[in-house]
């Protein structure tokens, strides 16, 4: 029984980030966001561009550059990162832990989609790494939200391409945290994006791991909330 005598609701749904939870992709988005910058003769700082990985392009280049660089270059900014991280795409790979995880949540009986803001030939390329055409019920791009995160569009999107009903969310950034939390969905985060844990605790994750390996052996937990 769970506190004041209120039993566990048992999960149905688990919705996972992509990028940087499942994939380690984090710094090579960083890396291709300064590329881009640079053709526009800006230079942010890479930790300022790392702290806003987990958004979508549409909320990166203002939160990164400023109001104006949005206005004044936003699409080719994006058009210039999408060129800049092909040329990483295959070097990416999953995290250890991560098919394994996956296979698990399977096994359970639970809904399983991915939920990620990625353009669709990325999203095809964690497809195959993950063996994630077979293991997810559903999985998200770009093309599925009208706003990314920290807006809630895309977690509601992925809830809804499933049916989930009481789901949680894992994800690695801030921006999926907060995210979560406006789509009414706990957080568990892992620290594989760069986060520390007071950042992601302060963003609500309700826990944070080391790894996947240490989340996929919290499972029990992570499966029931309070009613």
């Amino acid at each position: 029984m769970g506190r004041l005598g209120k039993a566990p609701t048992m999960i149905d749904t688990i919705v996972f980030d992509v990028d940087g939870t499942l994939v380690d992709t984090n710094y090579q988005h960083a890396l291709s966001w300064y590329r881009a910058f640079r053709r526009y003769d800006m230079t942010p700082a890479l930790w300022r561009i790392h702290r806003a990985i987990g958004m979508g392009g549409d909320q990166l280049v203002e939160a990164v550059a400023g109001e104006q660089a949005e206005d004044e270059y936003g699409d080719q900014l994006r058009s210039a990162w999408t060129e800049e991280f092909d040329k990483f795409l295959p070097e990416v790979q999953p995290f250890e832990g991560a098919q394994p995880l996956l296979e698990e949540v399977r096994e359970r009986e639970l809904r399983l989609v991915l939920a990620s803001s990625g353009e669709s030939k990325h999203v095809d390329h964690y497809l195959d790494l993950l063996d994630g055409r077979r293991l997810a019920e559903a999985w998200t791009t770009s093309a599925d939200a009208e706003q990314t995160k920290p807006a809630p569009d895309l977690v509601e999107t992925a809830m809804a391409k499933v049916k989930g009903v009481h789901a949680v969310m894992i994800g690695d950034s801030v921006w999926d945290a907060k995210a979560a939390k406006r789509a009414g969905l706990p957080t568990y985060a892992v620290r594989t994006g760069g986060f520390s844990i007071g950042e992601l605790e302060d963003a609500g994750a309700a826990n944070v791991y080391d790894s996947l390996e240490d989340l996929q052996a919290d499972l029990d937990t992570i499966t029931q909330r309070e009613a």
